[in-house]
């Protein structure tokens, strides 16, 4: 049974930061891309970052230079360090995992950004 469970999120200030972890449990880890979307109320579901199998990364231009998508293979982990949050961020974070053809999701977890 694959499993894909999201924490760190949480009410902060505008500027402030948090790390969201994604852990994941019945895939193989190491072969699939991760990634992480956010849907904020009344908008769709959007890409905000993504890492592949060889690390290399994207980013949504919304978070270029404040966000920090990375893996840890050996703990089956992303993470996402969110720095400079603005409260237009604010949204519930949903990790992914992604194979082509194949795709799970997490249950999402609510960042609030206060101004």
């Amino acid at each position: 049974q694959v499993q894909l469970v999201e924490s760190g999120g949480g009410l902060v200030q505008a500027g402030g930061s948090l790390r969201l972890s994604c852990a994941a449990s019945g895939i193989r880890f190491s072969g699939y891309g991760m990634g992480w979307y956010r849907q904020a109320p009344g908008k769709q579901r959007e890409l905000v970052a993504r890492v592949y199998i060889d690390n290399s990364t994207y980013y949504d231009d919304s978070v270029k230079g404040r966000f920090t998508i990375s893996r840890d293979n050996a703990k089956n982990t992303v993470y996402l360090q969110m720095n400079s949050l603005k409260p237009e961020d604010t949204a519930v974070y949903y990790c992914n995992a992604n194979l082509i053809g194949r795709g799970y999701w997490g249950q999402g977890i609510q960042v609030t950004v206060s101004s």
